[in-house]
């Protein structure tokens, strides 16, 4: 260690430890060893939710919420406006973290803090007041009920302009859906956090900070910083795609790849009289001339939002609220796209639950009914409390469960792996189920960056997804954009780690660290009852050929025997003992 706790540079060296249940408050600073092993982020709130040991219900007192920020977070460092928001999800029951851009995370470190452990249930619906030293529990009796853009509106005058982190009224029905938002558009999203929030009975928390985060070597965090962002500028897919069009530049590109998903991902394109240009970024361009958002931090700026405000939507949710459900408005995905955001409830879990239903009902959702729908599910009302249910539960209940497009419970992106194999293999092995940003092979399959490999086979797959997934682990623990790894890599980032933190790490050193966050994940997943067979993808892939391709069954376990040997653990996917002593990581019975 060459640090003392007193001296930190990057981290804050604090956590605060909450107990909703009787009310008690407290700071403690953690081991330095546990910083420097998992860095913060998704790495420390796996290891927290992983010492917290087995529970059975992800929606009781037991099960912990740990906001968590990371080394870099509060510095100028490029694309670091990230917070990560770790529990056991009520969805898939899997260990989950869900990560959101925005000003939350650098104002927790303003305020003094690395990482926020909620536990226990509050008798009566509170919220969490964090400024500086002090930290309150208020009464949200006049809040509870209402969603999310109000509740923010309020908390934030209340606060005098802190950052709020609050559920809607899908999260407090519990629905499974339920997301996390940081003010109003900014989503922690997937998996059901805002559910446990719920359970908990914990309407927002709200912090404002007026510190700031010491930097070892400012000088040389400069001379870093300077590279990182010229390396941004000179990736087009930054600087001619994301920049200029957000997101939704990669629907044109995945439409003419033939892997965005058509009629709940049975066909390979929509039918003639289905039109997707009014979904092409540059007619969203040109129709809307959208307003360009960047969170903390960040050059590249793929968020839009319309003249009047409203958010515009992002790629998956197009991309699945779309051709997926036959639904041919763009308009009416705005409204839907609003509504998530208010109630509180993941956009690409609530688009795929609707394909299924689609698919089962046998005809196409208007526009209309898509807006309708998502009210529903918001509400937990008729139907929509079956949706809001999730994929597998919905299609189970309705004697239909190979109509669910879903890995462990979590439903698809918006990419058929038919088109992209590796990207499904990674789908397939994601920790947290059904999940494109667990790897994101998005970049080297479809988008050809750090470097092109072929989409259309396996050969090789099981290398790139523990390389990915390693990469990303470690990238969600510092923790910064994906998007900014278009451009700047491993190297560049370990680099300005060591400037701010005082600590010397390679990029070597930081795909370690990622490595030891997925094991310790999987560890979470095996003592939750997750085995080999979880590991597969929808027999739609397998059976159901979209341009002559399907994915090879024996082709496919090979590749899965591969990854588990690449990754040190023995047939059934369970990390050997020699892994485990090789990554550090200790056991917790």
């Amino acid at each position: 260690m060459n640090q003392i706790m007193s001296r930190l540079y990057g981290w804050r060296g604090r956590i605060l430890q909450i107990d909703l249940s009787n009310g008690d408050i407290e700071t403690f600073t953690p081991d330095y060893g546990l910083l420097m092993d998992f860095l913060g982020g998704r790495g420390l709130g796996a290891k927290i939710v992983y010492d917290n040991g087995h529970i059975r219900d992800a929606l009781s007192p037991e099960n912990v919420l740990v906001f968590a920020t990371g080394p870099l977070t509060g510095t100028p460092t490029p694309a670091s406006g990230r917070m990560s928001l770790s529990t056991k999800s009520p969805l898939t029951g899997t260990i989950f973290d869900c990560n959101c851009g925005g000003f939350m995370g650098a104002e927790l470190k303003k305020a003094g803090y690395d990482a926020v452990i909620i536990r226990g249930r509050s008798p009566a619906p509170v919220f969490i007041e964090i400024e500086n030293e002090r930290v309150e529990l208020s009464s949200a009796s006049s809040i509870w009920g209402k969603n999310v853009k109000e509740t923010t509106r309020l908390l934030k005058m209340r606060s005098g302009g802190g950052r709020v982190a609050c559920i809607g009224r899908a999260g407090e029905k519990q629905v499974l859906l339920a997301s996390v938002i940081s003010d109003g558009t900014h989503a922690f999203g997937r998996g059901g956090a805002g559910a446990v929030m719920g359970s908990k009975r914990l309407k927002a928390v709200v912090v404002k900070g007026s510190g700031g985060v010491d930097i070892h070597d400012t000088e040389k965090f400069r001379q870093y910083r300077r590279t990182i962002n010229r390396l941004l500028i000179a990736c087009p897919t930054i600087s001619k795609g994301l920049s200029v069009f957000g997101t939704p530049f990669l629907v044109k590109i995945t439409s003419w790849m033939r892997v965005l998903p058509v009629a709940n991902f049975r066909m390979a394109e929509p039918e003639v009289d289905f039109n997707l240009d009014s979904f092409f970024a540059s007619e969203i361009n040109r129709r809307y001339r959208p307003r360009r958002r960047a969170c903390y931090s960040c050059p590249i700026g793929c968020r839009r939002e319309r003249g009047d405000g409203i958010e515009l939507p992002e790629y998956e949710t197009i991309g699945l609220m779309s051709a997926n459900i036959g639904n041919d408005s763009y308009e009416a995905i705005v409204e839907a796209n609003m509504l998530c955001n208010d109630y509180g409830i993941d956009t690409i879990s609530v688009a795929g639950v609707l394909g299924c239903y689609s698919e089962i009902r046998g005809e196409r959702i208007s526009g209309k009914e898509l807006v309708n729908l998502v009210r529903a599910i918001g509400e937990c009302e008729g139907i929509g409390a079956q949706l809001g249910a999730g994929v597998k539960r919905y299609s189970s209940a309705e004697g239909s469960p190979e109509k669910a497009m879903h890995v462990k419970g979590l439903h698809l992106p918006a990419y058929d792996p038919r088109g992209v194999k590796g990207l499904g293999f990674s789908y397939a092995t994601s920790n947290r189920g059904g999940c494109h940003t667990r790897a994101y092979l998005v970049a080297p399959e479809i988008l050809r960056k750090p470097k092109a490999i072929d989409p259309y086979t396996l050969a090789g797959k099981a290398g790139h997804t523990k390389i990915f997934q390693d990469r990303f682990a470690a990238v969600d623990s510092l923790i910064v954009c994906k998007f900014a790894l278009f451009g700047a890599g491993e190297e560049e980032y370990a680099n300005i780690l060591s400037a701010v933190t005082g600590e010397e790490y390679t990029s070597e050193d930081l795909m370690r660290v990622g490595e030891r966050i997925w094991n310790i994940e999987r560890l979470y997943n095996i003592r939750e009852g997750f085995t080999r067979a979880d590991d597969t993808l929808p027999a739609r892939f397998f059976d159901e050929p979209i341009n002559g391709r399907v994915i090879d069954r024996e082709e496919f376990r090979n590749t899965l025997d591969e990854y588990y040997r690449m990754r040190g653990w023995d047939e059934n996917g369970v990390p050997t003992a020699d892994k485990l002593r090789e990554l550090h990581i200790d056991v917790c019975e």
